[in-house]
C-alpha cells in the first residue's frame, strides 16, 4: 500500500483496508444463505428418516438402574420390541413433530454458520487449515446449540420421558409446550444448555474437521474436484462414529439435565457426579449402539443430501 501523498511504500501493510472485493470468491455473499436453505431442508428429510434410533438411544439413556425410576429395558431390541407392543409402530416415531420443528432450524443454522466461518478462513485456494476446519466446526455446533438445539432437545426428552409414566401429560407439541413453560417457566426449555453446548460443539467440531479432512484427502488438495456421492455417504458415516466414541459421556448428562426428574440434579456437573456414583463409568456410554447406528447414518445421509442441494445451488445460484 503506498501512500497517496508521498508515493512511500508502506512496509507493514494492513490487508483489511485494502479492496478485497476482486479476491473474494464468486458468490461468496449468498455462500451462508445458500448454506441454511440447503441445510433446513436436510435436516427435514434427515430426522424423518432416522427418527426411530433417536427414540430407542433416549429411552435407553433414561432407563437408570438407581433413584425412582424403574428399569424397563434390556437393550435396543427389547425396547423397541416393548414399544411396538405398547404403542404400535408409531409408537417409535413419539415425540418426532419435536424434532421435525427443530431440525429444520437446527440444520439451517449449522451449516449456515458453518459456511459463513468457512468463508472467512479459507485460504486463498480455497482450502481449510487443520485448526480452522475444527473451529468453523466448533462455531457451528456452538451456534445451533444455543439458537436451536437446546429447546428442541429439551422439549424431546420430556415428551420420550412423559410417555414412559402411568399418566401421559403431553397430548402435544404446542401442549406439552405450554405445560413445560408453566411447570418450569421459559427457562424450563433451557435445561441442560451448558451440557447441550458441549455436546454440540464437540460433535461439530469432530465431525466438520473429520469430513473435511477425507474430503481434502480425497481431493488431493484441489477444492474444485467433485467427491462422489457415495464417498461424501462413507465419509459422513466414519465422521458421524467418530463424533459419538468422542462425546457420548455428554451427552448422556445433557439426556439427564432435560429430563422429567432433571430437578434432582444441581447442575451439569453434579449430574455427571452423581451418575458416576450411582451407575458407574459404564452409565456414560448408554445407548452408544443406537446412538451410533443413528448418527452415523444421520450424518452420512446429511452431508450426501446437503452436498447435492450445495451442488445445484451453485448451477442455478452462482
Amino acid at each position: 500500500m503506498e501512500s497517496r501523498r508521498t508515493g512511500f511504500k508502506n512496509p507493514f501493510p494492513r490487508p483489511w483496508m485494502e479492496n478485497t472485493a476482486a479476491a473474494a470468491p464468486a458468490g461468496g455473499s449468498s455462500t451462508g444463505v445458500k448454506g441454511i436453505i440447503a441445510g433446513g431442508i436436510t435436516g427435514g428429510i434427515e430426522i424423518c428418516i432416522t427418527y426411530p434410533t433417536e427414540y430407542v438411544k433416549t429411552q435407553l439413556q433414561l432407563d437408570e438402574k438407581a433413584g425412582t425410576s424403574a428399569k424397563q429395558y434390556n437393550g435396543i431390541w427389547d425396547c423397541g420390541k416393548k414399544t411396538v407392543q405398547r404403542h404400535g409402530v408409531l409408537g417409535l416415531y413419539r415425540g418426532l413433530s419435536v424434532l421435525l420443528y427443530g431440525s429444520i432450524p437446527k440444520s439451517a443454522v449449522r451449516f449456515g454458520a458453518f459456511e459463513s466461518f468457512k468463508k472467512v478462513t479459507v485460504d486463498e485456494k480455497g482450502n481449510l487449515g487443520p485448526i480452522d476446519r475444527m473451529l468453523c466446526g466448533l462455531g457451528a455446533g456452538v451456534c445451533e446449540a444455543i439458537f436451536a438445539v437446546t429447546p428442541m432437545e429439551t422439549v424431546k426428552v420430556k415428551f420420550i420421558n412423559d410417555r414412559r409414566s402411568a399418566n401421559p401429560r403431553f397430548k402435544g407439541f404446542v401442549h406439552g409446550c405450554s405445560l413445560i413453560v408453566k411447570d418450569e417457566g421459559f427457562g424450563g426449555l433451557y435445561k441442560g444448555v451448558t451440557a447441550t453446548i458441549l455436546k454440540q460443539g464437540s460433535n461439530q467440531a469432530i465431525r466438520f474437521f473429520v469430513m473435511e479432512t477425507c474430503k481434502d484427502w480425497y481431493r488431493g488438495g484441489d477444492p474444485t474436484k467433485p467427491v462422489p456421492t457415495i464417498i461424501t455417504g462413507a465419509f459422513g458415516a466414519f465422521a458421524g462414529a467418530c463424533s459419538v466414541f468422542g462425546n457420548t459421556p455428554i451427552d448422556v448428562v445433557k439426556t439427564r439435565m432435560q429430563g422429567l426428574e432433571a430437578k434432582k440434579y444441581k447442575n451439569t456437573l453434579d449430574c455427571a457426579v452423581k451418575v458416576f456414583k450411582n451407575e458407574g463409568v459404564l452409565a456414560f456410554y448408554k445407548g452408544t449402539v443406537p446412538r451410533l447406528s443413528r448418527v452415523c447414518l444421520d450424518v452420512a445421509i446429511t452431508f450426501m443430501i446437503y452436498d447435492a442441494f450445495m451442488s445445484a445451488f451453485n448451477k442455478i445460484w452462482p
